[in-house]
């Protein structure tokens, strides 16, 4: 169930949930009912039983950066948490063969050498903007020149190179400011930001109740426009069904955007399953109207919660290639590793499949605080604030990377080891192609700090952090991070760890509640930096969280060898009426440099003409790459006249795309000059062409 204070306490206690109410009337949108089953249901191995749902509305936000900021009146009353329903527990705990269980150092295997941050900074305090409620569930992600941070319920966009503040912090909800419905006045939080690279566009999201109570039935989700994540949004409404729908991850892929689910019964009290979804990328980056498909109903309260796969790096996966969703090993006999395969056609959606494509063993372990989520200790208050551990479900992201001879996901969960929290994380390989194999997993307990609610993610060059909290009786909650290359022995964090910050002071109330997830994402430039962030608390105290916005590196790369100089010798003096002649130093040749991948544009035919009465015309684009380009790109087109439109297909492309251009009878007569503008790479390359569209009078 919904696993921050900002719907908990609106669900389920009166009082909040008649300001809630009051928090929503006045705007109102009808929305179609999908008819979803809201009873458990079976495993849907292979069938084509798929629901496709239109969004019921999307449309075009003003720039954010122009939107008129949260009203403080409008902001809900603080909210308490509320004890959630729990996943089935069925796990059955073993001996962890796995355990790191010291630092690196005193295993002699290499000399810690984690590099401290490059940038930190403060992101956004309670009581974020929007809500007056914990936790925050903090997350965040970069782009080319911004880092976006998202909380409940508010966000805030920062120049990624100083850290300071562009934009915010504001309110979530005010993106669908003028949209109407749930998304404008039923938003609740649990809310995801993701950084598509490969179009580079921002996508934000959270989801909404229809009525202004429970259950949580819409996704809201908003694509940018452009690179700048404080301009203009493409906005759209999803109708999920009449389920509570709680816990949203979602995901890039190359064919759409991923989502997972865990689905309960419309009162919230018991769990029916995981749920995956799949949006139509290519439409929502063109703003047009845009569907979701998802196999028919939760997969039954058998099945534990799964992730998505999102992709990181400038390499595609196989042409073709399903999303991968990796399930949480909770299972009693045979715990493993569960991975999905989400085939979408969004074309064709009775060719869609959603399939159990194997299941690689997970090393045994034991469960954290099973019976309580209250249970990790901070210094200087009682037992009775224990923080909540969240031991049930894999950790936001499960983070893709395909290698020129290899494809890994890593991810990672909170178990129990040494009586303390620790971090499991694990790399699983060839997930699209198979066999899927565990290449190395490994419980991260060191010493007797707690250490959880991590997040994992992979650079270019394989190399691996960990982002986590820690806390114990003796210190504050602290935000840290751990690593190591991918030439390090498998199976160890072996960069050993560092404090991004230490915090001040602890939790005290907010029964038990800490964040339900954190973020470490890379950056799309240079594929080598992790960003990192968090939340701690400045002193203790019920409700006064802070979060904290970090980056690091674990290697800057092969380091690129200084040339020797060649000396120049000095002349010997003469000792004879024969001047001896003065050496010239043979000339270092210059590296002829190699080229940057990129890429450039071409438009056939140069003109197209539709009569009077309109028509429609192709236009064929091709990529044509240079230095080794291999990224998809995103296409765009600006200029066309009234009553004209565009669309690519396909979008993105890696070699060429098909421009339609359909011109109404109302267009005016004349010629037109428009831009087709494509954009990809890693960094961000952008190219445009001209073409010409002429309106005749011939009838």
């Amino acid at each position: 169930m919904k696993r921050d204070s900002a719907s908990q306490s609106a669900f389920f206690t009166p009082r909040v949930a008649i300001a809630f109410a009051l928090c929503a009337a006045g705007v109102g949108i009808g929305l179609l009912t999908f008819g979803w089953s809201s009873g458990a249901q079976t495993q849907n191995q292979g069938t084509n039983g798929m629901h496709v749902v239109a969004s019921y509305r999307n449309d075009v936000s003003p720039p954010l950066r122009s939107m008129a900021p949260w009203n403080a009146a409008d902001v809900k009353p603080r909210h308490e948490a509320n004890e959630n329903p729990k996943v089935p527990y069925r796990h059955h705990d073993r001996p962890d063969p796995v355990l790191q269980n010291r630092h690196a150092s005193t295993q002699s295997l290499i000399a810690p050498t984690i590099p401290s941050a490059l940038l930190n900074f403060n992101g956004i305090p309670y009581p974020g903007v929007g809500c007056n409620c914990a936790p925050p569930d903090t997350n965040g992600a970069v782009g080319t020149t911004q880092y976006v941070q998202i909380v409940n319920e508010g966000y805030q966009v920062f120049d990624k190179s100083t850290g300071n503040s562009v934009l915010g912090p504001n309110s979530i909800s005010s993106i669908w400011s003028g949209f109407g419905g749930a998304c404008q006045s039923g938003g609740a939080g649990d809310p995801v930001v993701l950084y598509d690279h490969l179009a580079n566009r921002w996508v934000i999201s959270q989801f909404a109740s229809a009525t202004g109570g429970a259950p949580i039935t819409d996704e809201c989700v908003a694509v940018s426009t452009t690179v700048d994540a404080t301009g203009t949004y493409y906005r759209y409404g999803f109708h999920l069904g009449s389920n509570f729908f709680d816990y949203p991850h979602l995901s890039v892929w190359p064919d759409g955007y991923y989502m997972s689910m865990n689905v309960f019964n419309s009162t919230g009290t018991f769990y029916l399953g995981p749920q995956a979804f799949a949006f139509d990328r290519s439409k929502m980056l063109a703003g047009q109207p845009a569907t979701f498909i998802s196999p028919v109903g939760p997969l039954g309260s058998s099945v534990d919660p799964f992730l998505p796969a999102d992709l990181d790096g400038p390499t595609l996966p196989p042409a073709g290639a399903p999303n991968t969703f990796v399930g949480f090993p909770g299972q009693s006999i045979n715990p493993n590793y569960t991975t999905y395969h989400f085939h979408v056609d969004f074309a064709t959606s009775a060719n869609s499949t959603f399939t159990t494509f194997a299941n690689p063993p997970a090393a045994a372990y034991t469960a954290l605080c099973p019976s309580t989520r209250a249970c990790v200790p901070q210094a200087g208050v009682s037992s009775s604030s224990n923080l909540d551990g969240i031991g049930d479900r894999l950790m936001f992201r499960l983070a893709y990377r395909k290698f020129s001879d290899h494809e890994s996901v890593v991810g990672n969960y909170s178990v129990s080891a040494g009586g303390v929290a620790a971090v499991r994380w694990f790399e699983l390989r060839n997930v699209t192609a198979g066999p899927v194999t565990v290449y190395q997993e490994s419980t991260y307990q060191p010493d007797t700090t707690w250490r959880w609610m991590g997040s994992a993610a992979m650079d270019g060059q394989g190399n691996l952090a960990i982002g986590f909290s820690a806390s114990s009786s003796a210190i504050n909650p602290q935000v840290r991070y751990a690593g190591r290359l991918a030439t390090d022995p498998l199976n160890t964090l072996s960069q050993g760890e560092a404090h991004l910050f230490d915090g001040t002071g602890s939790q005290s109330g907010t029964s038990n509640r800490w964040g339900d997830y954190s973020a470490l994402v890379i950056d799309p430039v240079d594929d080598r930096t992790f960003w990192y962030t968090n939340e701690y608390y400045a002193a203790t105290s019920s409700f006064n969280w802070r979060t904290r916005i970090g980056s690091f590196k674990i290697a800057s790369g092969s380091p690129t060898p200084t040339p020797t100089p060649t000396p120049t010798p000095t002349p010997t003096p003469p000792s004879t009426p024969t001047p001896t002649p003065t050496l010239t130093p043979t000339p270092t040749p210059t590296p002829t440099p190699t080229p940057a991948p990129d890429f450039s544009l071409s438009i056939n035919p140069s003109s197209q003409t539709v009569r009077r009465g309109g028509g429609t015309v192709p236009y064929a684009v091709t990529i044509t790459p240079t230095g080794g380009f291999s990224s998809s790109v995103t296409f765009s087109v600006t200029g066309l006249p009234t009553g004209a439109t565009g669309t690519f297909s396909p979008n993105p492309a890696t070699t060429s795309s098909t421009l339609t251009v359909v011109v109404s009878s109302s267009t005016p007569r004349g010629t037109y000059t428009f831009t087709v503008t494509g954009a990809g790479g890693i960094p961000a390359k952008t190219h445009s062409v001209n073409a010409t569209l002429v309106k005749s009078n011939k009838p």
